[in-house]
């Protein structure tokens, strides 16, 4: 049977602002990205995220990004060096490691965020120091990265172990990168769209551009993005899809 991994950011709240349904999305993702403190989160929504998804069973993963909170971390952040972006990815995995021994569960993976994220996909300094910091804090952390962009170069220099995303509810470019949102229809909502779109993706191992075009992509774990309105239900849809076309949700394996 096939199986994959269903991701999502979560943590993304601050203070009493709240941001997504976290219980509600962890109850049906398998893996969660959980935001650091620099574009979103603080250390008591850390602690209750890590906490509700132990509870649940389901694993944890640092979601570094720029320290950027005003701008959510979709605002790049020109001019940094190799040695800040390394500083800036350690400082928010040992943030959430902290947070996540103290509550008795383990950070497994890390995913860059938002526009450090799509930088580095485009950017060879910004995915080596990516990568490089991981590997610095603990080599044995999974990588996600997204699927044929310089991020997968730079986890393989390092010989960090990775698992390949492509995103459910964000449309993608003809060269395999996604539509920046300051364009119309970055973002998907169409719960069917949606859901028939991902068990196509997990089938046949690709994503179809805006143009139509049909794109390779080796495919570990989907990402549904907690911010995103109605991802509750895009969520629930996703999952019985994926159960209807005779594909297993389950966390990513450690890669070989």
């Amino acid at each position: 049977m096939m199986t994959i991994d269903l991701n999502c950011d979560l943590g993304e709240s601050f203070g009493p602002w709240e941001m997504g349904n976290d219980a509600a999305m962890i109850d049906l993702a398998t893996s969660v990205n959980i935001a650091c403190g620099y574009h979103a989160g603080d250390a008591d929504i850390m602690r209750r995220t890590v906490d509700l998804a132990k509870a649940r069973g389901v694993s944890i993963g640092a979601h570094p990004g720029y320290r950027d909170l005003h701008g959510f971390g979709r605002r790049p952040v020109p001019g940094m060096k190799a040695s800040e972006v390394e500083n800036l990815v350690a400082y928010q995995i040992g943030a959430l490691q902290a947070i996540a021994t103290a509550a008795g569960h383990k950070v497994t993976h890390v995913k860059a965020h938002g526009a450090l994220s799509n930088v580095a996909c485009e950017d060879d300094m910004t995915a080596r120091a990516i990568a490089n910091a991981i590997r610095s804090v603990d080599p044995t952390l999974i990588f996600v990265v997204l699927a044929n962009s310089r991020l997968v170069q730079a986890g393989e220099a390092v010989d960090l172990p990775m698992v390949h995303e492509v995103f459910a509810d964000r449309a993608y470019e003809d060269d395999g990168s996604l539509v920046s949102r300051r364009k119309p229809g970055a973002v998907l909502h169409d719960v069917t769209q949606i859901a028939q779109r991902v068990v196509r993706m997990v089938q046949d191992g690709a994503v179809v551009a805006v143009t139509g075009k049909v794109i390779k992509m080796r495919t570990d774990t989907v990402c549904i993005h907690g911010d995103t309105p109605g991802a509750v239900d895009i969520a629930r849809a996703v999952r019985q899809a994926l159960k209807d076309g005779g594909i297993e949700v389950a966390p990513f394996r450690m890669p070989n």
